[in-house]
């Protein structure tokens, strides 16, 4: 067993493989934040904003503008000035780790994407929100008049249950949790 393993080991050195990954971690951090924002650009601002504030339970906080130019210069847009509303899941935390921008183009509307099913269009396809009670949840959708879709709420095991939705943009939205 000795001479196999030292055979093995001896193969692999000569071949240049090594006991760590290639893809091993550096010494310095790649990344400067744990989290990621997301970025969503919605048809009617105002509206979408009451939807995730109001159905969805989020806390807006301070949004920020950018100028047309700026815009520009740094590519995101063809000279549209950007107004972003930013909004959160927990408004006591100190440091919220994911935040949601919401952000629209009067002057400039993009085009709707295929929103049929998540698979008919390329790109984010939705978003996931992790909740405490579905039920309360549901309700508020329900008070809403948004449309739940498929069979849903549906359960995943383990005490847990996905609702699946739209925002007002067609965009899918999942809620997962216990029912309470």
């Amino acid at each position: 067993m000795v001479k196999h393993l030292r055979a093995l080991a001896l193969s692999s050195a000569l071949l240049g493989f090594t006991a760590a990954p290639a893809f091993a971690q550096e010494e310095t951090p790649i990344f400067s934040n744990a989290s990621a924002d997301i970025g969503i650009v919605v048809k009617d601002l105002e509206k979408s904003a009451k939807f995730y504030t109001e159905t969805l339970g989020m806390t807006e906080v301070k949004g920020f503008s950018v100028p047309a130019e700026k815009a520009a210069d740094i590519g995101l847009t063809d000279n549209q000035p950007a107004t972003i509303r930013v909004f959160v899941l927990d408004q006591d935390a100190k440091d919220p780790k994911t935040k949601f921008k919401l952000m629209s183009f009067p002057e400039a509307p993009g085009k709707m994407q295929d929103q049929k099913f998540i698979h008919s269009s390329i790109g984010v396809s939705y978003l996931t929100l992790f909740v405490t009670d579905m039920n309360k949840s549901v309700a508020k959708l329900k008070e809403a008049k948004v449309e739940l879709l498929g069979k849903t709420p549906s359960d995943l095991g383990g005490g847990n249950f996905i609702t699946v939705f739209r925002d007002p943009d067609g965009n899918f939205i999942e809620l997962i949790g216990p029912k309470k």
